[in-house]
């Protein structure tokens, strides 16, 4: 322990509470003993420190903080460096506000497209997302910050996301739910990791100690801090077991009352909870060492240069997905109508806990005088809350058909990507579509700028000539649209992720999300582009796909025991960055495996003509594969394709090297398992998935009497007739939100909360005792219930006061 003798002079109340929030963001001070507050903010991709009263969604306003491109946009630059240049400013404007913990970034796999927070996350490919994340960690911890990579593990889905069991076999867990997160932890060295709200094979990730001590502490050799989600602590005592250092946000002293009496009654280690004490120790003393108190200024930080790196990084992220006939750049001098109310008021980041207070916002309405352009008008179109409306659309019609080119500004809006509710389809809206089909027809030369935070349908590409998606591109982001538009930039993103042709061929489609308790993942392996291309599924466009406005050449590939190389040159006109992309398949597995899987990349600036070298070295990560009979890493023996290529579908150069193996013990029976060795798993059935687990299929259906750990939403089967009213009434409430186009996130987050959270999210008022209270009504009980809830509210409020009073001196 590092710690030791000050963690000697704690007493274990004071222990217990620095294992718990103090406020919605910081922790327990302890003045007797010098030790202070930390302080921890959303920040996947800008600091949302909140001047007043705390809120971890975001509802009430934060200091003003540069906006960079969501992690969605920002994998799209395939660039680390580039992603520990925003790390470093992240840092830096943390710093200056006060801020200890930067809660992000993000890192879950994109199992589906319709899960509401895909925009703040970066990929559906482990290897991508876990080098993008480490550049970004790098990045802020540079600053004397903490990064907090998140959610570990295995969360998919908004929905019910608290009270949700993810079944997952160990081969599928450990090489596309975790290898992220080791990438991000080995490689960015994150001192803090925050869990997930879900079960994890029916053991909550913060008290799941395979999770927590077998993989992270034991096999990665994790020292820092584990955070829970904010209220997603579902057993403090277990959590502290397994290694789960602070529960936030605000439980008031429940829960350290809880710690303390199991420590007491011999059911937890005082030695377990010193182990804790110490790792938060070592991170609040350490963060809050160089503090400057009263002094810092959240103003001082260069606004100017950090706007200056959000464009860059946004246009540098953005994809150009279609370009025929070579419309783009525009010419200088070409008449331009702008059309579309995403160029009036962009759609720049998500919704939920992430939203920035931004320095400034860049709109291309404002800027596009400053182009070489003639803007002839400019018509919002459409809108924004979907309903059609004809005068509007008859407005940018008749603009359309006057001017040689139409930029049309379009995608999804708030309503369709937040957190707490996840997506119903993968649809732009109609009054958008209605109006380009409509603008195709009296000109042909339409330029898209797509603003979305994952994938959508395209039926109506064909109406495009030109489109460029430039995701959710944060607050400079309209201004690197025009630079792309007019040449200024040779656009070098490449699709994070694949775009389906229609949400019916995506490989979850039939498992997601959960079904009642379980989402059951029987795709495992299979997803994304590992699905697409095993199973051969036409797609639209296709994982690593970007076009630029020049070309490349890939040549003279050479393997050896360490790695590849070969050459690339830039053939075309004008200086650009390729992505060279390193993939690896083996035709004869007797392991089931994808065709081929990301292993290696590089971005790669290159002038007009100029050739270079490039190599991609083989890592610990490039041939191996879990062996659930060993129980551990191995490598099948035999030859191996290479593939170098622009994207998954484009290989440019193949060749094919033999690698020794160490398997000797082979981990399944090939004919109980056709669908995963044929990667035709859209139809696997019960026997299949209950061999690939190694277990029997776990029941995740809702009956009997509801539970501290059911979610709110589930009381329309209460035995209780308030509770089924309440629902009813929530479910409304809920309903008209989404129908008016602003959803309500507190009323999304209590709607799919399970009742235990209430406990976790009140500040201290409201207990365990008192929830338990709350759900014997909910199960019909209601006077019993009642009695148990009010004698526990002035119990709770007793208890909390006395405890204050021991820990600080003073009455509460």
């Amino acid at each position: 322990m590092k710690h030791r003798e000050l963690t000697e002079k704690m007493t274990l109340e004071e222990k217990a509470a620095l294992l718990s929030g103090k406020g919605e963001w910081q922790t327990w001070n302890f003045d007797r003993l010098g030790i202070p507050s930390m302080y921890c903010s959303d920040g996947p991709h800008g600091i949302r420190r909140q001047a007043g009263a705390g809120d971890h969604l975001g509802l009430n306003p934060s200091l003003p903080a540069t906006c960079f491109p969501t992690a969605a946009t920002m994998a799209n630059s395939w660039n680390p460096a580039l992603g520990e240049e925003i790390g470093r400013a992240l840092g830096e404007e943390a710093a200056v506000q006060g801020v200890h913990v930067v809660l992000g970034p993000g890192l879950n796999i994109k199992r589906s497209p319709l899960c509401g927070r895909n925009f703040e996350y970066f990929s559906e490919d482990p290897y991508l997302s876990g080098k993008m994340a480490a550049g970004y960690i790098r990045g802020i911890q540079s600053q004397g910050r903490y990064a907090c990579p998140k959610h570990f593990a295995v969360n998919s889905q908004e929905l019910r996301r608290m009270a949700m069991n993810a079944v997952v076999d160990e081969r599928t867990l450990r090489e596309i739910y975790l290898t992220g997160f080791e990438i991000a932890i080995k490689e960015g060295g994150a001192k803090a990791l925050m869990t997930s709200y879900n079960q994890v094979n029916g053991t909550y990730s913060n008290e799941n100690t395979h999770l927590l001590k077998d993989i992270l502490r034991d096999e990665w050799g994790y020292d820092g801090i584990v955070i829970t989600d904010w209220g997603g602590s579902n057993d403090h005592i277990k959590g502290v077991a397994a290694g789960s250092d602070l529960e936030m946000p605000t439980p008031g002293m429940d829960s350290a009352r809880q710690i303390v009496k199991a420590v007491q009654e011999g059911k937890l280690s005082e030695a377990a909870v010193d182990t804790c004490v110490d790792r938060m120790l070592e991170a609040v003393l350490t963060l809050t060492a160089g503090d400057s108190g009263s002094n810092t200024n959240p103003d001082d930080f260069d606004k100017e240069a950090h706007h200056a790196l959000a464009r860059k990084a946004a246009s540098q992220s953005a994809v150009l997905l279609k370009n025929r006939e070579n419309i783009l750049p525009l010419k200088p001098g070409t008449h331009v109508a702008l059309i579309g109310d995403f160029a009036f008021e962009p759609r720049y980041q998500g919704a939920g806990s992430s939203m920035v207070n931004v320095t400034k916002l860049d709109k291309m309405t404002d800027m596009i005088g400053e182009y070489d352009l003639v803007l002839s008008g400019a018509s919002r179109g459409y809108l924004r809350s979907g309903e059609a409306d004809e005068v509007l659309l008859k407005e940018a019609v008749d603009l359309a058909q006057s001017v040689d080119v139409v930029i049309y500004c379009f995608g999804l809006d708030e309503l369709s990507e937040s957190e707490g509710i996840d997506r119903t389809h993968m649809r732009i809206p109609q009054n958008q579509i209605s109006l380009l089909e409509a603008i195709s027809r009296v000109n042909e030369n339409v330029v898209g700028v797509l603003s979305a935070g994952a994938a959508v349908e395209m039926p109506w590409h064909h109406c495009l000539k030109g489109l460029i998606h430039g995701y959710l591109y944060g607050q400079a982001g309209a201004g690197a649209m025009l630079d792309i538009i007019t040449g200024k930039v040779n656009p070098s993103g490449r699709l994070n992720e694949t775009y389906p042709v229609r949400y019916e061929d995506t490989p979850a489609f039939k498992y997601f999300p959960s079904e009642q308790r379980n989402s059951e993942y029987r795709e495992a392996l299979y997803i994304g582009y590992r699905y697409y291309d095993t199973a051969k599924v036409k797609v639209l466009y296709p994982f690593g796909f970007g076009l630029s406005y020049t070309k490349f050449e890939y040549s003279d590939l050479e393997v050896s025991g360490d790695g590849v190389e070969f050459t690339l040159t830039n053939t075309g006109g004008l200086d650009g960055a390729e992505v060279a992309q390193l993939y690896i398949g083996k035709n004869d597995a007797k392991v089931f495996r994808p065709e081929k899987e990301l292993k290696g990349f590089q971005k790669v600036f290159l002038r007009a003509g100029e050739s270079r070298k490039v190599k991609l070295p083989f890592d610990d990560k490039t041939f191996r594969y879990w062996n659930v009979r060993t129980n551990r890493w191995e490598v099948e023996d035999g030859t191996y394709t290479i593939m170098i290529g622009a994207s998954c579908l484009d290989i440019r150069l193949t060749a094919e090297t033999d690698v020794e193996g160490t398997t000797e013990t082979y981990p399944y029976y090939t004919n109980r398992m056709p669908s995963y060795y044929s990667g035709l798993i859209r139809q696997v059935g019960d026997g299949e998935f209950k061999e690939l687990l190694g277990y029997p299929i776990p029941s995740g259906k809702w009956s009997g009497d509801l539970t501290v750990n059911d979610a709110i939403c589930q009381m329309y089967y209460a035995k209780s007739s308030i509770a089924r009213f309440v629902y009813r009434k929530l479910t409304k409430m809920k309903k008209k939100s989404e129908d008016a186009g602003k959803p309500d996130l507190n009323i999304l987050f209590i709607y799919n909360m399970p009742f235990r959270a209430i406990a976790k999210m009140t500040g201290g008022m409201v207990s365990m005792e008192m929830v338990e209270g709350i759900v014997t009504m909910v199960n019909g009980h209601l006077f019993r219930g009642l009695g148990h809830t009010i004698a526990g509210f002035f119990r709770n409020q007793r208890q909390n006061r006395k405890y204050v009073k021991q820990i600080t001196g003073k009455k509460n």
